[in-house]
């Protein structure tokens, strides 16, 4: 059951970055997807939220599940399709705060995996179709949940705050797995960087576009407002000058060694003839 009945961040900032604008019907409680203006076009915002009387109680704290992941690929899929014969295709903003995918046995039975899956690549057909994709993480973007919701934007924003987070895992299970204290995870974690939680070591990694400081995360008033939104106008114009793959993540922070690794084994693939 839920821990709180207190909005989550994600649904508090697709609200202010909506201007509240109400959202678009038909969609089930725990995905808020609102059309509203950015940079002076429509714009598709989408955040996974907590609903307390979600059917699978595995999602009451706004993981993703079967539901979330089946509804955002079709709040994506939606956009594709009515824009497929655009000259300019929408942006779809994903604003991420979700504490992990729904780990449950009806989830897995009924082929959770496929659920995320559908997601993503919702996700990935639009980028690829010329649709700006951008990830606002302004909360917890832990493990598949945020595979399925918003890692594949063209560019990731996060909130400069010590309350978000990226892994793959929490950190209890993470100290399980690796047979250590929570404390000694943390320890290992300020040498290792792929280890760590903290939103600054994530963005050593190269995968951030950029972090955005702003005064309060909790409570977004109108100056932070406007200043994410001045960001996502940036990062939006910034999308439309480049490539649509996810090459520019390679040429960041850590990021680096892995396409130095990547050009070696395509220029031995080249000598050998493959």
């Amino acid at each position: 059951m839920s821990t709180s009945s207190q909005p989550t961040r994600g649904a508090l900032w697709i609200a202010a970055l909506t201007g509240g604008a109400q959202p678009a019907g038909g969609y089930p409680a725990s995905v808020t997807v609102i059309d509203a203006a950015l940079a002076g076009e429509s714009a598709r915002f989408i955040a996974v939220v907590r609903d307390e009387n979600h059917r699978f109680p595995r999602v009451h704290n706004g993981e993703v599940g079967l539901v979330e992941g089946w509804t955002i690929a079709r709040a994506v899929d939606e956009v594709v399709e009515a824009d497929r014969n655009a000259a300019q295709k929408r942006p779809i903003v994903a604003v991420i705060d979700v504490p992990s995918q729904a780990y449950g046995r009806r989830e897995e039975a009924f082929g959770i995996h496929q659920a995320l899956a559908g997601a993503a690549g919702a996700y990935a057909k639009a980028r690829l179709a010329g649709h700006p994709v951008i990830g606002l993480i302004v909360g917890k973007a832990m493990s598949g949940g945020f595979l399925a919701h918003g890692y594949q934007a063209n560019r990731l924003i996060a909130l400069d705050d010590g309350s978000v987070m990226v892994h793959a895992m929490g950190k209890a299970s993470a100290a399980r797995i690796t047979l250590r204290t929570v404390e000694e995870l943390e320890k290992f974690a300020a040498t290792v960087p792929p280890m760590a939680y903290d939103i600054g070591n994530y963005a050593t990694l190269g995968l951030l576009w950029t972090l955005q400081q702003v005064a309060s995360p909790d409570a977004p008033g109108a100056a932070d407002t406007a200043q994410v939104t001045k960001t996502l106008e940036q990062a939006l114009a910034d999308i439309r000058k480049g490539p649509r793959d996810l090459s520019g993540r390679l040429n960041n922070g850590n990021r680096r060694a892995s396409l130095e690794v990547r050009n070696r084994l395509r220029a031995e693939w080249d000598v050998a003839g493959g």
